[in-house]
C-alpha cells in the first residue's frame, strides 16, 4: 500500500508537468510511462551485466556497447546537465526505443512507433526524471509497490475518453474478480481494457491466492498467455501493456483491436472475461461482425459487447461486465433479444445493481453488474439480485472514504447462494424465478421485483391540529406585541 508520503512525491511530479503545460491527464500518464520504461530498460540491462559477472556467461545486451548506446542508459543521463540530458532523451533515447519494435520483447514497445516525446522544456524533464529517481531510490522496494504507484498515477485520470471509455475503480474491479474467481490455468481476456485494469486485478488475485502453489508452467501461463487485451486506443494499448508489466505479467497480449467489428473473429476461446465497456458508442453499421447481430441486430456498443462476451467465452466460461442500467430494461427489440439470450440460452446467475455515483467523477450514470456463465443450452432456473447501496466511498465528485460498504456482503452471499433461498423482495438480496422474468418482458432492473413496505403514519385527528394551530396563533401574536413595545420605547 503505498503512503501518503509517496503520493504527495507523485503529485510533485504532476504538478511539475502540468506547470510545463502538459494539462491533459492522459498525456502526463503516457510521458511518465515511457520514462518508467526507458528507466525499467536500464534496470534490465543491469540485472545482465550482474549475471554476466557471475556466471561469465555472455548475455544479449540492450544498449549498444559504444559510448552513444551507454549514454542512453537512465544511470547514465540522470545526473548529466538539463539540456545535454533533454538532447539524449528526445533525439538519441526516443529514437531508439521507437526502434525496439523489430525485435521486441515486450507487448509495451511494440506500441512505441506512433509514441511522441512532449516533455517542452529541459528543466521540466529533469524534475521529472529526479522525481521519479527518488521514488524508485527510496520508495518502490518491489513490484507490488511499482504497481501500486502506477495505480495512484493512473486514478488522476478524471475525465471520459472520446468513446465514453473510463478507468472502473480498483474495488469495484477487486469484487468483480472475485466473483467469477479465476484460476491460474484460466485463460483471461478484456475485450475494451483501457488500462488493463481488470488484468491487473486478476493477476492480483492470482498471486494472492496461488503464488504457493503455481507450477512452472503456470508461472510461464501467467506471465504471458493468461492475459489478453483488446482496445482501439494506442495511448491505452501502451499504458496497458506497461501497467501489466509493473504487476508482472511481461509477455502480455495486449493488442489494437476493433472487438465488435469484423475484425475479431475469437470464438470459444477464453475462460474468463471481465470488461466494462464503452457505454455511449455507437458504431458503423456495416463493421459489425454478423454473428454479434444475430444475436441482437444493434449499434448500441453495450449491447453488442455483451453479446460479444458469450462469443468469445468457452463452454463454461464465465463472466462479469458492467452494463448501463438500460441494458436491464430497454424495451427496444434487441434489448430484449440480448436478454432473452442471457436468460434462456446461458446461465444468468446474478444481477448487482449500483448506485449512480460509483463512476464520478467521470460520470453520474446507474449501472449493474451481470454475471453469467456461457453455457450454449441454459440453466438460468433463478437469477440472484442485489442492491448495492454503498461502496466504501462517498456518491459524489470527491469520493471519500466512509464506512457503510456493501462489497464484503456481495462476496459472502454470492459465494454461499443457498442461503439465499428464504430471502424475502424486501431484503437487500433475493431469488427471483425464471418465469417472473419471463413473464415480465425479460425485464433484468431490481426495481422491477423489489418489495417495498411502507409504515403506515398515524396523524392526530382535525380538531387537535387546529387547537395545536389556535395556540401558535396566540403565541405569535403575544410575541409581536411583545415586540412592537420594545420598538416603541
Amino acid at each position: 500500500m503505498i503512503t501518503g508520503e509517496i503520493k504527495n512525491k507523485i503529485d510533485k511530479i504532476w504538478t511539475d508537468i502540468w506547470a510545463g503545460g502538459i494539462t491533459n491527464p492522459l498525456t502526463v500518464i503516457e510521458q511518465l510511462t515511457y520514462l518508467m520504461f526507458i528507466r525499467s530498460l536500464d534496470e534490465k540491462e543491469l540485472e545482465k551485466e550482474q549475471f554476466e559477472a557471475l556466471t561469465g556467461e555472455k548475455q544479449p545486451k540492450i544498449f549498444p556497447q559504444d559510448e552513444e548506446g551507454q549514454s542512453m542508459r537512465w544511470s547514465r543521463f540522470k545526473t548529466m546537465d538539463p539540456r545535454k540530458m533533454y538532447d539524449i532523451v528526445s533525439n538519441k533515447v526516443f529514437p531508439f526505443i521507437k526502434s525496439l519494435n523489430g525485435n521486441s520483447e515486450s507487448a509495451f514497445s511494440r506500441y512505441m512507433q506512433d509514441a511522441m516525446f512532449l516533455i517542452p522544456t529541459p528543466q521540466v524533464l529533469q524534475k521529472i526524471v529526479t522525481g521519479l529517481d527518488e521514488l524508485y531510490e527510496y520508495d518502490i522496494k518491489d513490484r507490488d509497490m511499482q504497481g501500486d504507484v502506477y495505480e495512484y498515477m493512473l486514478s488522476k485520470l478524471s475525465t471520459a475518453g472520446q468513446n465514453g471509455q473510463f478507468r472502473t475503480p480498483k474495488h469495484i474491479r477487486d469484487m468483480m474478480v472475485r466473483l467469477v474467481e479465476p484460476s491460474p490455468d484460466d485463460k483471461i481476456c478484456d475485450p475494451a481494457c483501457g488500462t488493463a485494469g481488470f488484468l491487473v486485478s486478476s493477476a492480483e488475485y492470482i498471486r494472492e491466492k496461488y503464488e504457493a502453489v503455481m507450477t512452472n508452467e503456470q508461472w510461464e501461463h501467467f506471465a504471458g498467455d493468461m492475459f489478453t487485451g483488446f482496445d482501439t486506443d494506442r495511448t491505452m494499448l501502451r499504458i496497458s501493456a506497461m501497467n501489466l508489466m509493473l504487476h508482472s505479467v511481461t509477455q502480455p497480449h495486449i493488442t489494437y483491436v476493433d472487438s465488435v467489428s469484423k475484425q475479431n473473429m475469437i470464438s470459444s476461446k477464453y475462460d474468463v472475461i471481465l470488461a466494462n465497456p464503452p457505454f455511449t458508442g455507437t458504431v458503423d453499421a456495416e463493421s459489425i461482425n454478423d454473428d454479434l447481430k444475430a444475436v441482437c441486430n444493434t449499434k448500441k456498443t453495450e449491447l453488442l459487447f455483451v453479446a460479444l462476451f458469450l462469443r468469445m467465452l468457452r463452454k463454461g466460461g464465465r463472466c462479469a461486465c458492467i452494463v448501463p442500467d438500460g441494458v436491464l430494461f430497454g424495451s427496444t427489440k434487441a434489448h430484449k433479444a440480448l436478454r432473452k439470450e442471457l436468460v434462456d440460452n446461458h446461465h444468468l446467475r446474478a444481477v448487482i445493481s449500483m448506485p449512480s455515483g460509483v463512476f464520478k467523477p467521470y460520470a453520474g450514470v446507474s449501472t449493474a453488474v451481470l454475471v453469467f456463465t456461457k453455457t450454449g443450452s441454459g440453466g438460468t432456473d433463478k437469477v440472484w439480485f442485489y442492491d448495492m447501496k454503498a461502496d466504501g466511498y462517498s456518491l459524489d465528485d470527491k469520493r471519500t472514504p466512509i464506512q457503510e460498504n456493501d462489497i464484503p456482503d456481495i462476496l459472502a452471499r454470492f459465494h454461499n447462494l443457498e442461503g439465499e433461498k428464504d430471502r424475502k423482495r424486501t431484503d437487500q438480496s433475493f431469488f427471483v424465478d425464471k418465469s417472473d422474468i419471463v413473464a415480465n418482458d425479460y425485464d433484468l432492473s431490481i426495481n422491477r421485483y423489489k418489495e417495498v413496505v411502507y409504515e403506515k403514519v398515524q396523524y392526530d385527528p382535525p380538531v387537535v391540529i387546529m387547537d395545536r394551530l389556535d395556540k401558535l396563533s396566540l403565541e405569535i401574536a403575544e410575541k409581536m406585541k411583545e415586540l412592537r413595545g420594545l420598538i416603541g420605547e
